[in-house]
């Protein structure tokens, strides 16, 4: 479980968070949501450890990251995957490299051991027969898959995704968001997860923190969106006219 109280985050006279307060449950998928301006980027590099609040708590599982020594940090940070909006692999390893790379920063593993761990994540993203290919040499949503892979491969207890859908086509994108909710409910991992994709919200949105003006307009499940009357987010959920037709098909029904 991650805890955020009162976080405050300026950039020289402007206010990005302004006291925002959540709950990310372990074991769930929690979706960070807001248009461009709304302080989620911010939020979620809070999270990473990349911003510094000026003011209020992030804990993990307990323990306030503002307290922790310099090597209880480092620590912290072998626990935590991540997976980026433009995937971030390195153009010249191999998909087996790439996902292997964080074991060798920040294990002593052997090479039989990581080899074996690589295989088994690549299998569990559904990569059996892309271990020496390039980056280059696969597609988009095959290359998310490594990201996720890379991302697992050292078993963190939390799980950033940046936009994981961000370039890929529907139903790609909806095997990404099925593959982070199987892999969260599989490991029990606390994942977090900033997204601007309604249909990830819809799929996988166990927990939704609705940010507006770097303040928490709005949080529930998706299934409590369809009854909000909190006029924000039903504007910003359903600007599109499919999204509309749903909510008032599940009103009436």
């Amino acid at each position: 479980m991650i805890e955020i109280k009162n976080i405050e985050k300026s950039f020289g006279d402007t206010e990005v968070l302004k006291g925002v307060s959540a709950i990310f449950e372990t074991g769930k998928t929690n979706l960070i949501i807001g248009q461009s301006g709304s302080g989620k980027t911010v939020l979620l590099k809070s999270l990473l450890g990349i911003h510094t609040p000026e003011v209020g708590t992030i804990s993990f599982d307990g323990r306030i990251y503002s307290q922790l020594s310099a090597d209880e940090k480092r620590e912290l940070r072998t626990e935590i995957g991540m997976v980026f909006q433009g995937s971030a692999l390195f153009d010249s390893m191999t998909v087996a490299e790439n996902v292997g790379f964080p074991l060798k920063m920040f294990t002593n593993n052997s090479k039989s051991i990581i080899e074996d761990r690589v295989d088994f994540v690549l299998k569990r993203v559904n990569l059996v027969d892309a271990h020496t290919k390039f980056p280059a040499e696969i597609s988009g949503g095959m290359q998310k898959r490594v990201a996720i892979a890379r991302a697992i491969v050292n078993n963190p207890k939390y799980l950033f995704c940046d936009e994981p859908n961000s370039g890929l086509d529907p139903n790609t994108a909806i095997l990404i968001d099925n593959l982070i909710k199987e892999i969260t409910e599989e490991y029990n991992i606390t994942t977090v997860i900033n997204t601007h994709d309604m249909n990830s919200v819809m799929e996988i949105g166990e927990k939704i923190i609705f940010l507006k003006n770097g303040l928490k307009e709005w949080e529930g499940t998706k299934e409590e969106i369809f009854r909000t009357d909190n006029q924000a987010i039903v504007d910003f959920v359903y600007s599109s006219n499919l999204f509309k037709k749903v909510r008032e098909a599940y009103l009436i029904g």
